[in-house]
């Protein structure tokens, strides 16, 4: 196991090599939240600094979270060989499209359908693990249907969805999105 309080060049590119990332949070007297997450929507951004585009789907927990504590951990798992386990531990935060900052950040990714935030994490320290318990297995593709769904949804239904959604699952506020992207790809 190794530490180090940056991304190394080394680490950006296994990084860039990984179809899927898992984020987890937590907040005081909160469930702790563990999501997968895919498609191209993970940037490093800074050896210090790193952000992924968030697509509507289930809940916003992820959001709640960071507003209510900050604490964020990033894992990539190597499904292929050389085995390795590489987590980022670092503090978050949501950006909104409605914020002043949205578009400087929006500017280092490719706006996915659904897109309702980018998280921008400022990187505490860096973990890697020999993940050999981690099977190798064979990425086939993305699935694209949340990606379709947001394409044919009403945007203002949508948006009526999301305003109403200002709590999490257990109760913490979130900040509903004032824009829904249908027409952008990746």
């Amino acid at each position: 196991m190794e530490f180090s309080d940056t991304l190394s060049e080394k680490h950006t590119a296994f990084i860039a090599r990984q179809p899927v990332f898992f984020v987890a949070t937590a907040a005081a007297d909160a469930r702790i939240n563990l999501s997968p997450k895919g498609y191209d929507s993970f940037r490093v951004l800074s050896p210090s600094r790193v952000g992924y585009l968030d697509l509507g789907g289930s809940g916003n927990e992820t959001h709640a979270h960071l507003v209510a504590d900050g604490r964020i951990t990033i894992m990539f798992c190597a499904f292929e060989n050389p085995a390795l386990i590489l987590r980022i531990y670092g503090r978050g935060r949501p950006v909104l499209p409605q914020h002043a900052d949205w578009d400087a950040l929006a500017g280092h990714f490719s706006i996915l359908p659904g897109t309702r935030q980018i998280f921008d994490i400022a990187v505490d320290s860096v973990q890697t693990s020999c993940g050999w318990g981690v099977p190798v297995m064979d990425f086939e593709r993305e699935r694209q249907t949340l990606k379709k769904a947001h394409r044919q949804s009403d945007a203002e239904e949508w948006l009526a969805e999301a305003a109403s959604a200002t709590r999490s699952i257990d109760g913490l506020p979130t900040t509903p999105t004032t824009r829904f992207f249908t027409d952008v790809e990746g």
